[in-house]
């Protein structure tokens, strides 16, 4: 039975989550259960507490009640220009553009006049107080900086708006606490995703199979499921030399381009630690690059066909590629320092963080591995595979132009990727980037997974004809542009929302504050359903799959794969969105009930 230090109306001193800095609160509860303390700060900010974030009030030396300094407590009057970490700034129309400006200026003055723990210094020479307190300013600043990204999960962070205000705790002169102690090392990764070790050890062997199942039955004139060959291809038809060499060229080639000093220069979003990286957008250049040396080759009669006649030799090569570029990500990950690893792939499991990625940013002098795969080889190699596949189409069904189909499958895929790359700055923000970590799950992704089955639907059309309808025709191009314009419409009011809440394109949605300092769109796409930016994917996927009629359901594999990826990381995304914001994501669910799906899921 754990021993129980404090009881409910005791005053402590509880740590702010993700910093050093302590407050004055009211110990409302003990949770035997959770061994976690509820506590109340002055604001009326709730948290659940450790026992080793709360000490008691003997532990600490009080400032002087003279102290004319500008620094003030969570629970000061509305004069006071400073604000607890979890209040929401008070707006005034006078002066909402100056308090803009000086918002973080705001937030660091609640960290000023530190009083420290009294062991840190005990001696009376000022020169020594001197060095004291600025060695204390510096943890502010790094405390500042560390921001949000740091609250960890153990936190739940909660208002009680509907059982009245909490009686508030009476101090005039209480000061925030900073406690000079060692660094936190980064928690292990406890909360396991995709089955955990053994969901990962079996994606590790399912996926690469379900590729080559895949391209062995489109291939086929009978694509049926039945039909599936009970013999494995003979080893000659899944290895070349030749085509290993012509990927490691491909991928060279991408590398040059993505290095070019063409293109802003952009940073990331913060990183753990308060850094942020930098990037250069030039994904749309490359793509243009990439397609006149495309057009160069076909003019200078490099036949295309190529890649269609040794399909499967150039997924084999690019399989193996990605498993070698994961085992060198998982042995340089080994000397990373705790901020540059992964939140989702530090569990200490060997398989299970291989899979994951265990360095969320690897970088060879400032070239950007993860940055570099995500966008450039294998999407730009999906365009090209699919120019391919039209004149493997045109020669094998001895056609003088494309198919409709093959047209609009074509067009469709290229409007996809050369928006993804024009709007290239906007990948910084998604999960991929931001929380996930490189591994095997991201490179193979990348650059086996993406190139093989998006092109699915230009693989199969290559061996059977689709003749389209004009209606069908027409019906597929709506359902296309309807899908489009929800998707970028979605994502770009994200992108500039958490750019600039108060841009123009954005500042008139409805939003719901949240006790982090950010607020929630709930209104526009984003008050229709949770993920309109994934509804919009989804209308695209199935514009793409019908091309290609309805004999076969292989075509569909795309669509079909896309609706439970997104489903899963929709799921991922409620997850972290609720122990990031709380009460406010759930008062964002209840308005947006929705989360995909109007009126069904």
């Amino acid at each position: 039975m754990p021993i129980v230090r404090f009881q409910a109306g005791d005053t402590v001193m509880g740590r702010w989550p993700g910093s050093n800095l302590y407050y004055e609160v009211k110990v409302l509860s003990y949770s035997a259960k959770s061994q976690l303390y509820t506590v109340i700060y002055k604001d009326g900010t709730e948290l659940e507490l450790k026992d080793a974030d709360i000490k008691s009030m003997t532990g600490f030396r009080q400032g002087s009640g003279r102290s004319r300094s500008r620094s003030r407590s969570p629970a000061r009057t509305r004069r006071s220009r400073s604000r607890s970490p979890a209040r929401t700034p008070r707006r005034s129309s006078a002066h909402t553009a100056e308090r803009r400006k000086d918002k973080l200026k705001d937030v660091l003055e609640v960290c000023l006049s530190p009083v420290t723990m009294p062991l840190v210094n005990n001696s009376n020479n000022e020169h020594e107080k001197k060095e004291e307190n600025d060695r204390a300013s510096k943890e502010v600043e790094r405390v500042k900086e560390e921001g949000e990204n740091q609250v960890s999960s153990r936190y739940n962070l909660r208002r009680r708006k509907d059982q009245g205000e909490e009686p508030t705790i009476e101090q005039k002169n209480a000061e925030p606490v900073v406690l000079l102690a060692a660094p936190q090392q980064t928690s292990k990764t406890i909360e396991l995703e995709f089955g955990g070790r053994i969901g990962a050890f079996f994606l590790l062997l399912l996926l690469p199979v379900v590729v080559l199942a895949l391209l062995i039955l489109c291939g086929q004139k009978d694509s049926s499921l039945l039909s599936f060959p009970r013999m494995l291809p003979p080893l000659d038809s899944l290895w070349d030399w030749q085509v290993f060499g012509i990927t490691l060229l491909w991928l060279l080639f991408q590398a040059v381009l993505f290095l070019l000093p063409i293109g802003k220069v952009v940073n990331g979003m913060p990183l753990k630690n308060g850094e942020t990286l930098t990037y250069r957008i030039n994904g749309f250049y490359a793509l243009i690059i990439s397609g006149v040396a495309v057009g160069t080759s076909v003019y200078n009669d490099v036949d295309l066909g190529y890649i269609h006649n040794h399909f499967l030799q150039f997924y084999t090569s690019a399989l193996l590629i990605s498993i070698l570029l994961s085992i060198y990500l998982f042995v340089r990950s080994r000397w990373t320092t705790d901020d540059e690893r992964a939140p989702a792939g530090n569990s200490g499991y060997v398989i299970y963080d291989f899979f994951m990625g265990r360095e969320l940013n690897p970088r060879i002098k400032g070239f950007d591995i993860k940055f570099f795969c995500e966008m450039r080889p294998g999407l730009i190699g999906w365009l090209v595979i699919n120019f391919a596949m039209l004149h493997t189409e045109m020669k094998l069904q001895n056609l003088d132009t494309p198919s409709s189909a093959m047209l609009l499958v074509n067009i469709f895929q290229l409007l996809w990727v050369a928006d993804g790359l024009w709007h290239e700055e906007k990948l910084l923000t998604m999960m991929d980037i931001v929380y996930d970590g490189f591994g095997f799950m991201l490179a193979f992704g990348d650059l086996a997974w993406v190139p093989f089955t998006f092109t699915c639907q230009s693989y199969y059309l290559a061996s059977h004809s689709s003749d389209l309808s004009v209606f069908w025709i027409l019906s597929i191009i709506l359902m296309n542009t309807v899908g489009y314009y929800i998707f970028r419409k979605a994502n770009s009011q994200k992108f500039a929302f958490r750019r600039n809440p108060d841009d123009p394109t954005v500042s008139h949605l409805k939003t719901i504050p949240t006790a982090t300092e950010k607020s929630l769109i709930a209104s526009g796409l984003w008050g229709f359903v949770r993920h309109p930016n994934y509804l919009g994917d989804l209308l695209m996927a199935l514009a793409w799959s019908l091309t290609c009629g309805f004999n076969h359901i292989i075509p569909y594999f795309y669509v079909i794969y896309l609706l439970v990826l997104l489903v899963h990381r929709e799921a991922r995304d409620e997850h972290q969105c609720r122990k990031k914001y709380s009460v406010a994501w759930d008062q964002y669910c209840k308005a947006v009930p929705y989360r995909v799906f109007p009126w069904i899921y």
